[in-house]
């Protein structure tokens, strides 16, 4: 059985990058249709990523600081136990809350949401299999791809959902494992680590590469590595996990590192060393749309229109950072460029975040990167040690380090390991829009005492520094 509809637009996928664009679409005018294989709107994002990890982020950071570090503020509470399931279940209703939100956002702006997994049998038309034997046909000029991605599966590392898992089962353990294996040393293997660390596992974190994080400034990365492992985390680097079993309930791990073997046993595994384009069914490649044969990412132009007219992408399906801000930027700027208008995403501004404790933050280029392009720079840094704030808050982990042109003073990037560097970073990516220098952070007055201090006094250390050349 079959019904159709006309649209100016149908997106493929509710998350960040979906959601927004629907918005955005309904404001500029065209008539949207959204389709979404699962039973709540929200995509991975508000699902079973960022959301979920961050109110477990912060839960068990609650009760790390009442555990081990109340008493120094002169607070005596007695005992403090762990409730994982009521744990588990605040973060369940902060995601209940936020995809109802979602929903009620499509339905106040007249979108319709079809529920079920959609195909794409020609440009201007979506199939989507309702159920129960029943299908909707969605006839359209535009179809915008918004899906995301899935983690990636490794040979010998196969997901099982609960000895060997994927990020997605990490953030539902029933029970805190004694021994967990994280396989990889990106973002979300350190924050998921340090979760479960806090709550009382003994986290190894095993890495192919010779250092974690690879992405980060060098300088903040080996901090971040310095102050995860006084937290507990162990790390076994340029290490592979060639093969794991799970025996009598354990999960056995063959690791090799220079030539030599040796087998660890955990309680869980969990394999989490990237995500890739989540395509599977959409018919893409019957469609004949172009993808990087490498890592399977859609290829889109400048207006995120692909190898197919009438068809765009956006997020995690194209090049570049897989970001749920990257997304909805993204989303944005794709319809304004159906709907005539000029539509764009600087992704030199492109903020990355790291919610491990301290967080990490960052914009713009890293210093190595500086070199290798062998940009004329200098380097401005400050200590939260000497930020009054941060001596109140009893966090004086980290820096603030700040990178200008060595000729211009154009600030270029901005790196910062500490407390609520998460949210000092907007600053950051606000200077590089407008194109600030160093100067301009150094003459804007920074309310006292604040953690943001520190970046106004990292740019007032830029101007004292020397010249460096590659």
């Amino acid at each position: 059985m079959a019904e159709q509809a006309q649209f100016d637009l149908v997106i493929i996928g509710s998350g960040p990058g979906g959601y927004v664009a629907a918005v955005r679409a309904t404001q500029l005018g065209l008539k949207t249709a959204v389709v979404e294989k699962a039973s709540r709107l929200g995509g991975v994002c508000l699902n079973v990523g960022c959301i979920p990890s961050k109110a477990l982020l912060d839960a068990s950071e609650y009760y790390h600081l009442a555990r081990e570090r109340f008493a120094e503020y002169g607070i005596k509470t007695g005992k403090v136990s762990l409730d994982l399931k009521a744990m588990l279940s605040r973060k369940d209703k902060v995601v209940a809350d936020l995809t109802e939100n979602v929903r009620k956002l499509l339905e106040g702006n007249g979108i319709e949401v079809v529920h079920g997994t959609a195909s794409v049998p020609a440009a201007g038309t979506v199939e989507v299999d309702t159920g129960k034997k029943k299908t909707t046909t969605l006839s359209t000029q535009n179809i915008l791809l918004a899906t995301g991605s899935e983690p990636i599966e490794v040979k010998g590392l196969e997901f099982d959902g609960r000895h060997i898992v994927s990020s997605t089962e990490a953030l539902d353990f029933d029970a805190v494992p004694g021994h967990l294996g994280i396989v990889g040393g990106g973002y979300i293997g350190l924050e998921l680590g340090s979760v479960w660390n806090r709550l009382g596992s003994t986290v190894t974190v095993v890495e192919m590469l010779p250092k974690i994080a690879t992405t980060l400034d060098g300088q903040v990365g080996r901090t971040l590595d310095r102050i995860l492992k006084k937290q507990g985390l162990a790390f076994k680097l340029n290490t592979r996990v060639v093969e794991a079993r799970v025996v009598r309930n354990k999960v056995k791990a063959l690791l090799e590192s220079g030539g030599s073997t040796e087998t660890m046993t955990f309680d869980r595994l969990l394999v989490s060393v990237g995500r890739r384009p989540l395509v599977r069914g959409l018919g893409i490649e019957e469609l004949g749309i172009e993808t990087d044969p490498g890592t399977g990412q859609i290829l889109v132009d400048e207006t995120y229109r692909t190898s197919v007219d009438g068809i765009y992408a956006i997020g995690d399906l194209i090049p570049g950072p897989m970001l749920a801000h990257k997304a909805s930027a993204e989303g944005t700027a794709a319809v304004e460029c159906m709907a005539g208008r000029a539509g764009e995403v600087n992704y030199d501004t492109i903020p990355a975040v790291v919610y491990t404790w301290p967080e990490v933050a960052s914009v713009g280029l890293t210093e190595e990167q500086m070199r290798e392009r062998e940009i004329p720079y200098c380097v401005g840094s400050f200590p939260f040690s000497g930020a009054g704030r941060a001596r109140c808050m009893g966090e004086t982990d980290g820096f603030v380090k700040l990178i200008a042109h060595g000729k211009t003073d154009r600030i270029l990037g901005v790196h910062i390991i500490g407390p609520r560097a998460a949210d000092m970073i907007a600053e950051c990516v606000l200077a590089l829009e407008f194109g600030a220098s160093s100067e301009d952070i150094s003459r804007t007055i920074h309310g006292h005492p604040t953690f943001a201090e520190a970046l106004q006094e990292a740019a007032m250390n830029v101007r004292k520094c020397s010249i460096y050349t590659s």
